[in-house]
């Protein structure tokens, strides 16, 4: 049996989790810092009693109690002067990929996993520095070049390097090594180590075990009886150890979904109609980011008493076309649901999803002519949309034939759609 010094790193990797502190309100914060710097921000859906629920929100806000997930009007309760901000998503993204390229500077070895965190392998960037020089220089060119505050845990793995830049926020700087892990994690509720969630943490005190401590020195086979093949991943992530390489490149998403928590209950089929016309619209874009088409596709409902419906069916046809998305969106909910019930939550998820080079389009023998016309007008609205937000162009008719655009943008309006290598429309 392996000895928990086995799994050390022979080669010595090195390996730095850079996780931005607070994003989205230190973005709008880096935008306007006249409004936003310095004070309790919270970015939320709405700021309406019942349909808002808090994104993230500043330190200077958690300070004061305030807290994700928590209902606007609570925390105004808490915190009067809290300001609350509509999220902005595409510029969320700018500045996403503004960080990440500081960091891909350093290694080419970097493993995006969310918007607001990456890993990177800097084992061989030894050019740049020690480990901590180059954390040094990445925090310090993101605060510089962005005006971003962000964490940085250093080890030999990624679940180390993970549980390292949660030891200091805002802005610090933390080395978690191996030999670090009975002093620095045992001691910590099993909840408090990465992987493991409140539910499995729960189940966890009923074995008598409550801390990262005792979960390492646990009976393997007790973990697996009560938790399959995760019990073994337990008993070595309590220890510290993680094989994990960085990965460049993300294994292809297997759905692609999108939901939204309404202002107020609909039940109108016109109402229904325009959420889901929306939706539709997000989704596709989503899909054809990646190159992929759908296969089959889900709608979520939930009602006013948290009552959560899903129903789902395969396509025809694989497609990434908002419109016929939207169509099929359309006749699943006429079909499975009664109108004058009332609905909180709309959502459409695509299933089964192929890569587009790999997929037979069917073609409709009628329309066949005008595809290529649509595709690039399509392609036209994404790069619009790409380099000036989703509310630069909204379209109008998306069921009809020959569907209008509206620039929303003011930068946009008698702007070409031939500058800038975006595709033409014919």
């Amino acid at each position: 049996m392996k000895k928990v010094s086995d799994y050390y790193p022979a080669d010595g990797r090195v390996i730095l989790h850079v996780d931005m502190n607070a994003f989205y309100c230190s973005v709008h914060a880096a935008e306007e810092p006249h409004k936003y710097k310095g004070r309790p921000t919270a970015v939320a859906g709405s700021s309406e009693l019942r349909k808002g629920v808090i994104v993230t929100c500043s330190y200077e806000a958690r300070k004061l109690g305030i807290s994700t997930g928590m209902v606007v009007n609570q925390a105004l309760r808490i915190c009067p002067s809290l300001i609350i901000i509509q999220p902005n998503f595409h510029l969320y993204r700018q500045y996403s990929r503004d960080f990440m390229q500081i960091a891909y500077s350093y290694t080419p070895m970097l493993e995006a996993t969310s918007i607001d965190e990456c890993y990177l392998d800097i084992t061989g960037s030894k050019q740049f520095g020690t480990p901590v020089e180059i954390a040094e220089a990445i925090q310090g060119r993101i605060a510089e070049e962005l005006s971003l505050p962000c964490s940085i845990g250093i080890a030999p793995n990624k679940l180390l390097a993970k549980m390292g830049s949660d030891m200091k926020k805002p802005n610090g700087i933390s080395i978690l090594r191996l030999r670090d892990v009975p002093k620095v994690l045992w001691p910590l509720p099993c909840a408090q180590l990465f992987g493991i969630g409140r539910k499995t943490a729960a189940k966890l005190v009923q074995l008598n075990i409550r801390t990262i401590g005792q979960l390492a020195q646990a009976e393997e086979q007790l973990l697996i009886e009560h938790f399959g093949v995760n019990g073994s991943w337990m008993k070595l992530a309590a220890n510290g150890i993680s094989q994990s390489p960085v990965r460049t490149e993300r294994e292809p998403n297997k759905s692609i979904g999108h939901t939204t928590t309404l202002p107020q209950d609909v039940n109108k089929p016109e109402d229904v109609r325009r959420i889901l016309l929306n939706i539709s619209d997000q989704v596709a874009r989503r899909l054809r980011r990646q190159n992929m088409l759908a296969g089959g596709l889900q709608i979520t409902i939930r009602t006013p008493e948290m009552r959560t419906f899903t129903r789902s069916h395969m396509l025809n046809h694989p497609t990434e076309d908002a419109e016929v998305i939207y169509k099929e969106a359309c006749e699943l909910y006429r079909r499975h649901w009664t109108q004058e019930k009332p609905v909180r939550l709309l959502g459409i998820t695509l299933q089964q999803l192929v890569p587009k080079e790999e997929a037979a389009v069917q073609l409709d023998l009628f329309d066949y002519e005008k595809q290529p016309k649509k595709e690039s007008l399509i392609k036209a609205m994404d790069a619009l949309r790409d380099k000036f937000g989703e509310n630069a162009v909204l379209t109008a008719g998306m069921l009809g034939d020959d569907p209008s655009v509206l620039i929303r943008n003011s930068k946009l309006r008698g702007t070409s759609l031939q500058k800038d290598n975006l595709p033409a429309l014919d």
